[in-house]
């Protein structure tokens, strides 16, 4: 704790220096968006057509909110327990959208959010909720179609709730099948593992025969971990072989291990529930790490670092406890958030992810419009996966800019040179000179299209410049095209 101790209230008083830094121009901005029990959406089932409507404009309002504070990613939940939110020919559709497991609610959830992630310039990734497959009342409720039923050798009880046992070899095959289903039929731009790890209470879990059977002279501790450990690498291959773009991450426990700094950390999860996410950062088997860092102060700083110090380059997104400001939780305030905010983007992270999305955009205690209106208030970039792709893009060609009513019509062409898919950032300034190293002058990213709208004032009257640049799948971003000047007239009354 030695390091932190005695660099914290230094932090802490130059924090109003670090706010005033400007935003930094690329970073990663998301939010984990639950859909077990309904929590974040939907709010209830659709069994009509017009409950269906209702269902996707609902989730078409939450991510309009989020486009509008300059979010960039989504962590959707798509597989929950046992049950997905999508086309499946392996397990089934989970009844939070239909009312009834198996019943998919008159459209694809999955595919509907993807696209409209992708409208508004934010990523869809798939959230993987890993072993734990239901309660007893869940299991009994899915009856045949449930995996206990189906491949009842896999699955074990603890704590009066069902889970996938890593121990036995075939559930790294049932979970490859089910990625392999998912990364195969949909367009997401990554695939993170939540409860990739033994549950609580791991001591007690039933797996000692398994143990003795595959297990031979190694030790439980180890054993376990490794069991974890290739299924990861194994599943991180797969990914990389069919669709290499597609990120890999995972969600550990918040604390990697008991560190020198903090040696009574409590629940960590080398120790606890034997993950061990920095050996998969070190075998490059992980493309991000997005730990559930729901702690504050000396539980929280220190091990930032920590897992800064093991990442071996790839990403560090630590998940910040919005739920935690709930006065039913641990009454957090907007400065708790915001402070770790702070720390996170001067001491190495790659963004933060925010507990739960409607802990966000409920504007609990003006957490949102501190985001909106300070932190994020300029878009921004995702991070370079050089580790992965580093092939630079050539520029767009063609921009023209022309006025269409009270709105710009900015348009480019694609490079002629590329056949792979690409985004785009729009660059403006008001003056003849274009600071594209600034995240002021962005004024979207993300973008998908080969065309941009500006709502314009009937009485508006300045020159523009613009210019625009394309990124690939790897958020590799090319030089920015030459920059088109657009003096804009006063609307004719």
């Amino acid at each position: 704790m030695k390091k932190i101790l005695l660099l914290l209230p230094v932090f802490l008083l130059i924090i109003g220096s670090v706010r005033a830094v400007e935003s930094p121009k690329r970073e990663i901005r998301a939010v984990w968006l639950t859909t077990i029990y309904g929590l974040d959406w939907p709010k209830k089932p659709a069994t009509t057509e017009a409950g269906r409507k209702a269902q996707q404009q609902e989730l078409c309002t939450i991510l309009d909110q989020l486009a509008d504070a300059n979010f960039n990613t989504v962590f959707l939940q798509v597989r929950l327990r046992g049950d997905v939110i999508y086309r499946s020919a392996i397990e089934p559709a989970s009844k939070t959208f239909s009312g009834k497991y198996g019943t998919m609610p008159g459209y694809d959830p999955l595919a509907f959010a993807i696209e409209e992630c992708h409208k508004r310039g934010m990523e869809c990734h798939a959230w993987f909720v890993t072993f734990p497959v239901g309660t007893e009342k869940a299991v009994k409720e899915q009856g045949k179609l449930s995996v206990v039923k189906r491949n009842p050798k896999l699955c074990k009880r603890h704590n009066g709730e069902w889970y996938l046992d890593p121990g036995v070899p075939e559930t790294a095959d049932y979970i490859l099948s089910l990625v392999k289903e998912l990364v195969n039929g949909y367009d997401i731009d990554g695939i993170q593992f939540d409860y990739i790890r033994y549950p609580e209470q791991a001591k007690t879990f039933p797996d000692k025969a398994v143990h003795q059977k595959y297990g031979k002279s190694t030790r439980l501790p180890d054993w376990r971990r490794e069991n974890i450990n290739k299924m990861v690498y194994r599943i991180y291959d797969w990914v990389k072989q069919a669709k290499p773009w597609v990120q890999v991450s995972s969600s550990p426990l918040g604390k990697y291990n008991r560190i020198e700094r903090v040696p009574n950390a409590g629940w960590t999860a080398y120790e606890s529930v034997f993950q061990d996410p920095k050996m998969w950062m070190q075998k490059g088997k992980q493309d991000m790490i997005v730990p559930m860092m729901y702690y504050l102060h000396d539980n929280f700083f220190p091990f930032v670092d920590n897992w800064v110090e093991n990442c071996n380059g790839r990403l560090v997104v630590p998940g910040l406890g919005a739920y935690r400001m709930d006065k039913s939780e641990a009454d957090w305030t907007v400065n708790d958030i915001t402070d770790q905010i702070d720390y996170s983007r001067y001491y190495g992270g790659a963004g933060c992810t925010f507990f739960r999305c409607a802990n966000v955009l409920d504007n609990s205690k003006g957490l949102y419009n501190e985001l909106k209106d300070n932190y994020y208030k300029y878009p921004a970039q995702l991070l370079p996966l050089t580790w992965l792709n580093d092939r630079i893009p050539d520029s767009p060609e063609g921009i023209c800019v022309e006025r269409t009513g009270d709105e710009l019509k900015l348009s480019w062409q694609k490079p002629a040179t590329e056949k792979e898919d690409l985004s785009y950032t729009v660059y403006y300034s008001l003056t003849d000179s274009i600071d594209t190293a600034s995240a002021k002058s962005m004024l979207a990213t993300g973008i998908r299209d080969t065309v941009l709208y500006l709502p314009v004032g009937p009485n508006e009257e300045r020159g523009y410049s613009f210019s625009v640049s394309a990124s690939t799948r790897y958020h590799i971003e090319g030089q920015p095209s030459p920059e088109t000047y657009y003096y804009l007239s006063k609307f004719p009354k």
